[in-house]
């Protein structure tokens, strides 16, 4: 029971070895073969991550709901005004 135990593993670790150096050979092909077209992409994905961030970004603002007057600091609601 035990070395059945061990042998598994032992095979669980050669199983993922054998992945990490499977997918860095295939990082470097693909990094190699395709770097002009991903380096291309960059300029695009920055001015893409603008309009993103600010969707993303002011989701928490809550603009216009705010009981008091134009001007006026809104308070907390535990707060008495």
């Amino acid at each position: 029971m035990h070395e059945e135990h061990h042998e598994t593993e032992r095979t669980e670790h050669r199983a993922r070895i054998s992945w990490a150096i499977f997918a860095a050979v295939a990082a470097f092909y693909l990094w190699t073969e395709h770097r002009a077209h991903l380096l291309g992409v960059l300029p695009y994905l920055l001015l893409l991550a603008c309009p993103l961030m600010h969707v993303f970004m002011h989701h928490s603002h809550h603009h216009g709901h705010s009981a008091g007057k134009p001007g006026e600091k809104p308070t907390d609601k535990g707060e008495s005004p």
